[in-house]
């Protein structure tokens, strides 16, 4: 497992990914590719954003977008794991390896309709923070409806 930061000799990468994770999600969201098939990344990396890429064997398995909202201050914009990959809790293990990573608050949000979105969050967050988080939804001005946790460490 090697993680990675996106930049500009991988951008391309994370933007291959990042099209099976808008198609994934594109009928929750009601969002369709554009006339060449391709779907708009949101948000861009640049600013606050940051991608990071996961390696197994040298082979892209997952991607995630975190905004540092101010300093130590996290949101989980985008995350997603290639199906292949999705066994032996990959992407538990990636995203806690960030988590360690980048210390300090942290804010994940799950469209309405993402059930097993909603289920893997529960089940990381839980297990990371031993149950000491906070779970709600709320009315949320891009996305609607989420369900959201948050946790401090």
């Amino acid at each position: 497992m090697n993680i990675v930061q996106v930049d500009s000799v991988n951008k391309h990468v994370y933007e291959n990914l990042y099209q099976g994770y808008a198609a994934e999600f594109s009928k929750l969201i009601a969002d369709k590719p554009d006339e060449n098939g391709r779907f708009k990344i949101y948000p861009q990396l640049a600013g606050q954003v940051v991608g990071y890429l996961l390696y197994i064997d040298g082979v892209p398995a997952a991607l995630t977008a975190i905004k540092e909202q101010s300093h130590a201050e996290y949101e989980i914009c985008d995350f997603y794991v290639v199906p292949y990959f999705r066994k032996n809790k990959v992407g538990k293990r990636f995203i806690t390896s960030l988590f360690k990573q980048l210390l300090g608050a942290w804010e994940i949000k799950q469209v309405a309709g993402a059930d097993h979105a909603v289920s893997f969050w529960r089940d990381v967050v839980n297990d990371y923070t031993s149950g000491a988080y906070l779970e709600d939804k709320y009315q949320d001005e891009v996305w609607g409806l989420v369900t959201r946790q948050r946790f401090s460490h």
